[in-house]
């Protein structure tokens, strides 16, 4: 079992940056790909970025690229979400899931390969 706390999320203006964190206990040795999704009301979850384990590969989703980077630090068995120069259409609760084998690249955005979730974080972005 894997539990997993998000935190950072907050109210923030067009053009500002947060972090999220997302700390893991329990049996993270078991962790492979970490997944960062976001739902925002009435849309569908979303992967938004993803890590595999080491941290040397990343995937991100077209409307986040260059803006958003993951990185995790396996000895603080915590990931991170650097959003920069946030729009108000990035507005949604964000949730990290991991995923207890590698999810192949192609498959990154399928949230059946995720066992376990977060609560999630509100971000909310004003124009």
């Amino acid at each position: 079992q894997v539990h997993l706390v998000e935190s950072g999320g907050g109210l923030v203006q067009a053009g500002g940056s947060l972090r999220l964190s997302c700390a893991a206990s329990g049996r993270t040795f078991s962790v492979y790909t970490v997944g960062w999704f976001r739902q925002a009301l009435g849309k569908e979850r979303e992967c938004v970025a993803a890590t595999w384990w080491g941290g040397s590969s990343t995937y991100y989703t077209d409307s986040v690229k260059g803006r958003f980077t993951i990185s995790r630090d396996d000895a603080k068995d915590t990931v991170y979400l650097q959003m920069n120069t946030l729009k108000p259409e990035d507005t949604a609760v964000y949730y990290c899931a991991v995923a207890p084998e590698n999810v192949s690249r192609r498959n990154v955005g399928d949230r059946s390969n995720y066992a376990y979730w977060g609560q999630g974080t509100q971000v909310t972005v004003s124009s």
